[in-house]
């Protein structure tokens, strides 16, 4: 069963797994966590957006290391019902510098407290790629 959050303590259980980084609210309002959902709940009030029918998505870096290097990126679907949040589903994927896909990760049926920890979701993608260097250096041997 998911449990239902205030703003205060679904931004802090999140930030205590790692996403502490910068997030967009449905495709807007750059800010932390808890900043960044606050501000478009605060224009839905003013007028200016409205509620979505569905989940808030959220979407932020996980890794950023420069525009030249490849990201991980994080997408974050929460349920919005009277004040109160919960994780729903997260979609983590590693892209190239152009903005390629080069692999992802779906987890659905997940709520706040069962949500991997932002190094962990990272280390998915990274692992593989030490994988691939460790397996290319044993090549030909005289």
């Amino acid at each position: 069963m998911d449990t239902l959050s205030d703003l205060d303590t679904f931004s802090k259980i999140l930030n205590d797994k790692g996403y502490n980084g910068y997030f967009h609210t449905q495709g807007a309002y750059a800010g932390k966590l808890k900043d960044s959902i606050g501000e478009y709940l605060e224009s839905c009030q003013k007028g200016t957006n409205s509620l979505p029918k569905q989940d808030l998505l959220l979407t932020g870096y996980l890794q950023w290391t420069g525009e030249d290097k490849p990201r991980v990126e994080c997408s974050m679907w929460v349920r919005y019902v009277n004040g109160k949040f919960s994780l729903s589903k997260m979609e983590v994927a590693k892209k190239d510098r152009f903005g390629q896909l080069l692999k992802k990760s779906e987890l659905s049926s997940l709520s706040t407290i069962t949500a991997p920890k932002a190094v962990d979701a990272v280390a998915l993608f990274n692992d593989e790629q030490q994988q691939k260097a460790g397996k290319s250096l044993k090549r030909f041997r005289l």
